[in-house]
């Protein structure tokens, strides 16, 4: 994915506290319906246990037209 000129990269990073299916499907309908492309997402995990005490999801979106 190219930068845009602007130096402004369109990228949204959502953090969700409460992790579980639900918490995580209705941040990923929110972003897409704004707009937004999910790309990833990285779990947040302590030491010796398995499940994620944090989530962070990556989105991405194509630059604004230019003079908006």
């Amino acid at each position: 994915m190219a930068v845009p000129p602007t130096g402004q990269a369109p990228w949204r990073v959502v953090e969700l506290a409460d992790v579980c299916d639900r918490s995580i499907e209705e941040a990923l309908n929110a972003a897409a319906g704004d707009g937004w492309r999910f790309e990833s997402v990285h779990f947040v995990t302590q030491p010796g246990n398995r499940r994620p005490m944090m989530a962070f999801l990556f989105f991405t979106r194509d630059a604004p037209p230019q003079g908006v």
